[in-house]
């Protein structure tokens, strides 16, 4: 691997056959479902966000989680949360893996569909289930939002992508969840979305450099939480300034990972990183910024208002 300061030079992508029928299985049952709640990432939200998903959910009401809102900088999911108030979308902030966290997406359906559900009253279908499509991403936790949802276990969940590959329907309550398989698309539109999903672990480990992507990574975190990197691995602010490999070395010869004649086991300390970062050993930290959309007011009228963020206070 070269030295250079050339983060994650070969193409990233992972789009095997199963997403295809995937995508195919959501054209067909969208019409079956009375609105689309999407799992996002809190850590990249506008990277998790899959196009192919947006494009074939447009006709049916949309409802966003940033979920692993835990692992992700606080004050940033806020200014996320009051982007996507901006645009007019429902959003939430949530760790879904807090118990019965996720019921607080009930409400927000409701409203969401406040239409719809008055044309049910007037018609005399006032048991009829409210039927939710869960969409999103590889390893995004959809499986997991819906066992908190439950407030038990209904769908299987695992820390690696590809756990779900058929659709399921679960009924809670009032409600159906079909829960889809996570899906990627077949081009990403820059290094950066492709790179972010790589550093989460939406795409299959196995078929990446894991050296070149703990480089990106520690390229990306250090330009915006540098004290971080310097805490956990105990370095000196110089460091920073190093190429990416070297800065990979200087960070295991630290940790004292190293093989014969002195070298450094580049390797193990860059799957020692990558596994770090995603265990939130390095703080809560969030990897993309809101675009310059959100208007001030909107982001304190979330803050002080909304539910969206009470998340933060049960931490």
């Amino acid at each position: 691997m070269s030295q250079s300061d050339i983060i994650n030079s070969r193409q990233i992508q992972w789009f095997p056959g199963h997403m295809t029928k995937t995508l195919r299985l959501m054209e067909k049952e969208i019409r079956n479902v009375d609105c689309v709640l999407q799992i996002l990432d809190a850590r990249i939200p506008l990277s998790s966000l899959n196009p192919e998903i947006e494009r074939i959910t447009a006709g049916k009401p949309h409802l966003y989680v940033l979920n692993k809102a835990d692992l992700a900088d606080p004050e940033i999911t806020k200014q996320w949360l009051a982007y996507f108030t901006s645009a007019g979308a429902g959003c939430i902030a949530m760790d879904s893996k807090q118990r019965g966290r996720a019921t607080a997406t009930k409400s927000l359906i409701e409203k969401e569909l406040s239409a719809l559900m008055e044309r049910r009253r007037n018609r005399g279908m006032v048991g009829a289930a409210i039927r939710v499509m869960i969409v999103g991403i590889p390893n995004v936790g959809k499986s997991t939002f819906i066992n908190s949802f439950a407030g038990t276990t209904r769908a299987k969940a695992a820390n690696k992508p590809g756990v779900t590959r058929g659709k399921q329907w679960i009924s809670v309550d009032s409600f159906d969840l079909m829960d889809m398989p996570g899906v990627l698309w077949k081009k990403f539109d820059s290094l950066e979305t492709a790179s972010n999903l790589a550093f989460i672990g939406s795409i299959r480990d196995d078929i990446l450099d894991i050296e070149e992507l703990a480089c990106g990574l520690l390229s990306s975190v250090r330009g915006i939480y540098p004290a971080q990197l310097l805490a956990r691995y105990k370095l000196e602010e110089s460091a920073l300034a190093l190429p990416p490999y070297d800065l990979l070395q200087a960070i295991g010869a630290k940790r004292g990972m190293l093989i014969s004649g002195g070298e450094v086991d580049t390797e193990r300390c860059a799957k020692m990183l990558v596994g770090e970062f995603r265990a939130s050993k390095w703080g809560r930290l969030s990897l993309e910024r809101p675009p310059q959309r959100a208007v001030q007011e909107e982001r304190e009228e979330v803050t002080d208002d909304a539910p969206q963020d009470d998340w933060d206070d049960e931490q």
